[in-house]
């Protein structure tokens, strides 16, 4: 993990940092005084994103130190590990704003008036999440980091999130109809809870060393079979480790070569899959002498070139 990387990782969190703190202070206090629930799940959310900023900030120290012996691979899952939690705090965040909402909507003779404060809030809200969302964008895609880009996502839903708060202030207003402040509440809290259990989906199928991206996998096999001399191309494995790709993958060679010249095209291979995937941390490859493949039992992990023909 290079250096830049941390370092861009750190600039975005402070700015995530210090943007949302005001946004959230702002939003929070502008809720009390007008009361409004719908801004005060708004505020909420701000301060979520609070902390995420910091667990970046964390998470750009951790990342940028070198592997050791309890770490070969680095540390760059920390980066996964930090966004999990994320996902926790988020839906948890989303979670009791659905509850007080629900509770207010029971109780429906607490609700009051909407004030121009409420309004005031959601304007905010709108306009510092823009300006965030497109500094954490541009610095996510620099750093080609997950937490980064999650975290402009958010950021962007949260523009969302404002927009659908300021329009439901506006109608409830128009309509003197108090009634729709908890029930914009609840809409927003069900939408924190949707990006959470989104969140968590993404970076579960990093820690489970899953991957859905079919287009790494035809680009391994492209390159495998690119070099004279090597064929079928299997027991292929891609894994995820922050922005970084770990690959295991099986070829065949002539079964009369020396251990010098598969060796030669082994590295050929590993040369050619990293000008197809520049992203590779890793990559692993063991070499057969060619035909071995049909005598071994049945395969039971791995990748070939067979589990794509369907998707081209």
């Amino acid at each position: 993990m290079s250096d830049y990387r941390a370092h861009y990782i750190k600039v975005a969190g402070t700015i995530a940092l210090l943007g949302n703190a005001v946004l959230a202070a702002i939003k929070l206090i502008l809720a009390h005084l007008s009361g409004s629930l719908a801004v005060m799940g708004d505020g909420i959310d701000s301060s979520t994103d609070v902390l995420i900023a910091i667990v970046t900030l964390i998470i750009g120290s951790m990342i940028s130190k070198p592997s050791d012996k309890e770490h070969p691979w680095g540390h760059g899952r920390a980066e996964t590990t930090a966004t999990m939690l994320l996902a926790f705090i988020i839906f948890f965040a989303g979670a009791q704003l659905v509850m007080k909402s629900f509770v207010k909507l029971v109780h429906n003779s607490e609700i009051q008036s909407i004030s121009n404060y409420a309004i005031i809030a959601a304007v905010i809200s709108i306009c510092g999440k823009a300006l965030l969302a497109v500094l954490q964008y541009y610095f996510g895609k620099i750093a080609n980091s997950d937490i980064i880009k999650a975290n402009a996502q958010n950021m962007k839903n949260d523009i969302i999130m404002s927009a659908g708060v300021l329009a439901g202030l506006v109608l409830s207003t128009v309509l003197k109809c108090p009634l729709l402040d908890p029930v914009i509440a609840l809409l927003v809290g069900m939408w924190v809870i949707k990006n959470a259990v989104t969140l968590f989906n993404q970076t579960n199928m990093e820690l489970m060393d899953g991957n859905v991206d079919n287009i790494l996998y035809r680009k391994l096999f492209h390159a495998a079979i690119s070099v004279p001399g090597v064929s079928n191309p299997h027991k292929a494995r891609i894994r995820k480790i922050a922005n970084l790709i770990d690959i295991d993958l099986d070829i065949e060679v002539q079964p009369h070569l020396t251990v010098y010249e598969a060796h030669e095209l082994a590295e050929k291979v590993e040369e050619a899959v990293r000008n197809e995937i520049p992203e590779v941390y890793d990559i692993v490859i063991h070499i057969e002498p060619e035909g071995s493949d049909l005598h071994q039992p049945k395969e039971t992990f791995g990748l070939t070139p067979l589990h794509f023909e369907q998707d081209c």
